[in-house]
């Protein structure tokens, strides 16, 4: 017996002598590994792993085999290039010295609750995406790994096919991805990232190698990682624990960004940024715990000796014998809840703080900078259809806001049923003009279990959009009302005031950001133009800068102004200066500016306010009161006006009149009431696919009008009645008008005619002869170049000197 064990004894030895050692092994690994294409980092512990030190024989020979089976999968692995506005993305990134390094982990939580709503949207339709067990759990998991420097972020959300792992994560660009790097390379804030839909690449601020394991339910688990050389692989994952379903990202971080791997920082991060998501957050961590353990014999004989009992106890002891036990501190590891804050829209009102609904819109909006909404509105609807609702005024206007105007489908407004997210594309709950404003709207009248589309026909959406419509115009008008600069801070409390004052400029800066929607609203919705019209701001002859409303305009028309005098342009300094404004000044009218190009169409659909017409003071239809002189003006200028019409029958003029408008301008060009103005017309030239036939329809008939108090006309009337077929005094009266045609905003149609007229006119104020030729140039021969016997020319003889100073 006993020579049967010494014999086992030896085997065992020599079998342990045997096996590999595994420092040595893992160290021709990383040699081998070191020559791999791509050069990924070397086979990483699992999370949760047994430390060397107190590995089994057998668990170094499965890691071992792991590590040749990943290492043969990785050779094996498809490689790819980034496409290459990806590329310049994570050089700007990886290059960045932007200190705000935190918002990586905000963008990734981001993203898993984008994963998640899109697998619970699918299991509405179809239970059997959501899987069993673990699987079916919705959240998002944090885990830390210090010893090998990852953390680790875990989504159980619809995952990802290899395709999408291709597609999202490097060789097509998305819409933002360019936009996101001019704005970078022009000085933009890498904070807005999430912003233009590549929020993925911010991890590149902290890790410097990145795996991506991915479950998606129609295909097998794939691994994508990079190390932001500009390039990436994809392989099969079968090393990795299956996920079941949903993807898992780890950081390799690099040593600046080990601070990354402290749960308190972890903590404070998802409070600042990911309070507000809709779905639990679980970090693993370590926490002490009493623990009540067996007393240890010494301590019981210690009490024994230095406890006095009575007789009584010594029998009661002796009867009844408890085991004695302390309470002892141990740690232990667990999943720790982050975010147990409730929907801030199912809230009521009250309950939320300005900073509670600052801190949900930066996480709805993924706008994480200092400024706050502008305003907000939360409210509850009840009736036929209830849903709530909570919408946001951005503090700024988003980068491609009215570029992509008429073309985007995605709405800043998510639509949740009965707490679950739906859609971001309904297009039919807030009008375009409205797409800058941000929020939720939850019903609970829609039905659930329907496909989208039939979603978006359903009869509830209308009288949400309806609702929703006139609470977002009410609270831009309170939003206006409350700003100090519409009203005087007279008969205010101290309170009051300074409440004012923090909310001076608000709607200024609403205006500046937002105006031209309010502008596209009168323009698309016809049943809340008049509501839209209150909010309208502009400057005016009377505003010393200000921006004013047509009520305070209206307010201070003068008695018997029937009509809202405007005029456009392309500035309001060239507006100061237009020869429009002469008479409407002298006589003390106010007259409004226009000079966003989206006016002149604007107008088009303003007719009226408050029952006052609008008139431009640029077109025809002007009315300053009565001049009891005018009808002698006429018939005293009538052979001029008869005259200059007939010299100008080429040009387009539709007739000539005496003016009402002017005070020290000779003339000016107006257009008819329906027609085109100077400054629409050049805002339909410079389209790129304009209709040359509709201009010319649209443009309307040209008046010439003529001041009959201004020295130059009263001296061309006299002229003509000595000579009317004088061809200088024709000449004269074509360069006047196509004077008055430029400075009344026009564009010349022959500028050769008009430069040939000004510099007849400049030779005669210099008594220079009509017939005065230019000097003609003397020609000066070029020299001809002998060439020598050989066919070479001579050269030159600087070129020797040269040589031979050489």
């Amino acid at each position: 017996m006993r020579k049967w064990a010494l014999s086992c004894a030896l085997l065992l030895v020599l079998l342990l002598t045997t096996l590999p050692d595994p420092a040595k092994k893992l160290q021709v690994n990383a040699e081998e590994s070191s020559d791999e294409v791509g050069d990924f980092p070397k086979v990483e512990e699992k999370l949760g792993a047994v430390p060397h030190g107190l590995s089994t024989d057998s668990e170094v020979v499965q890691r071992e085999s792991e590590s040749i089976s990943r290492k043969t999968l990785r050779n094996s692995a498809e490689k790819f290039e980034f496409q290459a506005e990806v590329s310049r993305l994570m050089d700007i990134i990886i290059n960045s010295l932007y200190s705000n390094k935190d918002i990586f982990l905000r963008e990734l939580i981001s993203n898993a609750s984008d994963a998640l709503d899109k697998i619970r949207f699918l299991a509405l339709t179809d239970k059997e995406v959501m899987g069993e067990g673990d699987t079916a759990k919705l959240e998002i998991q944090i885990k830390l790994d210090k010893e090998n420097k990852i953390l680790s972020i875990r989504d159980r959300g619809v995952g990802m096919t290899k395709e999408d792992l291709i597609k999202n994560l490097g060789t097509i660009a998305k819409s933002g991805t360019s936009a996101f790097v001019e704005k970078m390379q022009t000085g933009g804030d890498l904070n807005l990232i999430g912003q233009f839909g590549v929020g993925f690449y911010s991890v590149y601020l902290v890790a410097d190698y990145v795996e991506v394991v991915s479950k998606h339910n129609d295909d097998k688990q794939y691994v994508w990682e990079s190390k932001a050389d500009g390039s990436f692989a994809i392989s099969e994952d079968t090393w990795n624990e299956p996920l079941g379903r949903g993807t898992e990202i780890k950081l390799h971080l690099r040593d600046e960004a080990k601070e990354y791997l402290e749960e308190g920082k972890l903590k404070d991060l998802v409070k600042k940024y990911s309070e507000f998501i809709n779905f639990p957050i679980y970090l693993w961590a370590t926490k002490e715990v009493d623990v009540e353990v067996p007393a240890d014999e010494e301590s019981s004989e210690e009490e024994e000796s230095t406890t006095e009992t009575t007789e009584e106890e010594e029998t009661e002891d002796d009867e009844e014998k408890k085991p004695k036990t302390k309470t002892v501190k141990e740690t232990t590891t667990e999943w720790e809840l982050l975010n147990d804050m409730k929907a801030v829209w199912l809230r009521s009102p009250k309950e939320v703080t300005e900073e509670e609904y600052a801190k949900f819109y930066h996480s709805l909006a993924k706008d994480f900078g200092d400024d706050k909404p502008m305003t907000w509105s939360h409210f509850s609807a009840e009736g036929d259809v209830e849903f709530k609702a909570l919408l946001f005024v951005p503090p700024k206007a988003p980068h491609d806001l009215y570029e992509s105007y008429y073309n985007a489908n995605k709405s800043n407004l998510k639509l949740y049923v009965r707490r679950v997210f739906i859609s971001d594309e309904f297009d039919d709950l807030l009008p375009k003009y409205l797409s800058f404003l941000m929020g939720i709207v939850d019903s609970d009248t829609l039905p659930l279990n329907v496909s989208r589309e039939m979603l978006q026909q359903h009869s509830s959406l209308k009288t949400i959009k309806k609702k929703l419509i006139r609470k977002a115009l009410d609270m831009i008008r309170k939003l206006a009302e409350e700003d100090p600069d519409e009203y005087s801070n007279k008969e205010k409390t101290d309170d009051e005031k300074s409440a004012m004052e923090e909310k001076k400029g608000q709607y200024a800066k609403f205006w500046n950001e937002f105006g031209k929607s309010v502008k596209l609203g009168i323009i698309e919705d016809a049943t809340n133009r008049n509501r839209l019209a209150k909010l309208l701001r502009f400057e005016s002859s009377k505003s010393d800068g200000k921006l004013v409303s047509l009520d305070e305009y209206i307010s201070r028309m003068k008695s018997g102004q029937k009509d809202i005098f405007y005029l456009t342009g392309s500035s309001k300094e060239q507006l100061e200066k237009s020869p429009f404004l002469e008479q409407l000044t002298k006589k003390n009218y106010e007259v409004i500016y226009f000079t966003d190009p989206v006016d002149e169409y604007l107008m088009q659909y303003l007719m009226d306010y408050e029952d006052k017409k609008f008139q431009n003071v640029s077109k025809e239809g002007l009315k300053l009161g009565k001049d009891s002189k005018l009808k002698d003006l006429k018939e005293s200028f009538k052979e001029l006006t008869d005259w200059w019409k007939k010299a100008l029958d080429t040009e387009g003029i539709d007739s000539v009149k005496i003016s009402n408008r002017l005070h020290n301008t000779p003339c000016v060009v107006v257009t008819s009431k329906y027609g085109w103005s100077s400054n629409m017309e050049k805002i339909m030239q410079a389209q790129t696919l304009s209709d040359a036939s509709k201009q010319a329809y649209m443009r309307g008939k040209r008046v010439l009008e003529i001041n009959p108090r201004h020295p130059i006309i009263k001296e061309l009337r006299d002229k003509v009645a000595q000579d009317s077929d004088s061809e200088g005094l024709k000449q004269t009266a074509r360069l006047v008008y196509q004077t008055a045609l430029m400075e009344s905003g026009f564009n010349l149609p022959d500028p050769k005619d008009f430069a040939s007229s000004i510099y007849r006119s400049v030779q005669k104020s210099l008594d220079l002869s009509p017939d005065a030729a230019v000097e003609e140039e003397e020609e000066v021969e070029e020299p001809e170049v002998e060439e020598k016997e050989s066919g070479k020319a001579e050269e030159p003889e600087h070129e020797q000197y040269d040589k031979d100073e050489l």
